[in-house]
């Protein structure tokens, strides 16, 4: 609903992205794909990180892709999470550990998306040219009073609400074993981190690759860090798959960096095409054969 709302009202930015699209270089567009489909990778192998058990590959990537679709209806990942948890409950993982593993994968993502920012800032100081990017001390402060506002409101609940304490002081007593057990194993270390590093990664180089389809001058290290910069600032908001907030973010940290709007604007619509519009009818197909055969 809200992707046909910005559709409708922004109509006519959809329809010149559209056709410039469609001028695009194939062979740029066709690599945009592939880092699409590599994304659902990454997110099966951080959701396999965050667990002991083994999960099935198949379904769980299956599950994955269901999940993205659901991603893009509710706010804050929660439609993701609820296909996530139901699958999880339907390998017979306790519902405490699941739970656990869902905090685990909101938890580890951001910090790993935060890490490749920093490594990014290091690495590439005489690429980045940062300073519109960075946010005043307004900025600054409203998104500390909201992360402060958030913790306290949550505190709030558990010390109020007495339901909520139980499940919620399970989940956390399992998280912090499931934690320490989980680095214990390498394996489900790289899963955990390395693919949690890897998704902003590809997601940026989504955009990277339509960019290039269209003639963008930015190297894949700017609309890396564009990416990267404005997905960590506005990630926050609530909005279904971070659709309006993040997009508005990465036009203009794009176009900070020297590239022109028209295409800025251009190689955001076609990642949405590519990673929303595009899976969005499969994903729901997918989600609806898993909940007939009592996967979810």
């Amino acid at each position: 609903m809200l992707i046909a709302l910005w559709a409708v009202l922004d109509w006519r930015t959809v329809r010149d992205g559209i056709v410039r699209l469609a001028s695009a270089d194939p062979r740029w567009l066709l690599l945009a794909l592939v880092f699409t489909c590599l994304g659902w990778l990454t997110a099966a192998c951080v959701r396999q990180g965050a667990l002991p058990e083994r999960l099935p590959t198949g379904l769980l990537i299956a599950s994955q892709f269901a999940a993205g679709a659901a991603n893009h209806v509710l706010p804050a990942s929660i439609g993701a999470h609820a296909v996530t948890l139901r699958f999880l409950l339907g390998r017979g993982i306790p519902l405490a550990r699941a739970t656990a593993s869902l905090a685990l994968y909101s938890v580890v993502r951001p910090i790993a998306k935060t890490l490749v920012l920093l490594v990014f800032l290091v690495a590439c100081p005489g690429v980045l040219v940062a300073g519109d990017l960075v946010p005043d001390e307004g900025t600054l402060f409203l998104v500390a009073a909201g992360a402060t506002l958030g913790l306290g409101l949550t505190a709030l609940l558990v010390a109020t609400v007495r339901p909520l304490r139980r499940p919620l002081l399970d989940a956390l007593r399992c998280a912090l074993t499931d934690v320490r057990l989980l680095h214990t194993r390498p394996s489900r270390v790289l899963a955990l981190w390395g693919g949690a590093a890897a998704a902003p990664v590809l997601q940026a180089s989504v955009i990277f690759a339509v960019g290039a389809a269209l003639g963008s001058p930015l190297s894949w290290a700017q609309v890396t860090f564009a990416f990267l910069a404005a997905s960590t600032a506005v990630g926050a908001v609530p909005a279904p798959g971070g659709i309006g907030p993040i997009d508005a973010a990465v036009v203009v940290a794009m176009v900070a960096l020297g590239a022109p709007v028209e295409v800025s604007a251009t190689a955001v619509i076609g990642y949405r095409v590519l990673t929303v519009w595009l899976p969005l009818l499969p994903g729901a197909l997918v989600l609806s054969a898993l909940v007939q055969r009592k996967v979810l």
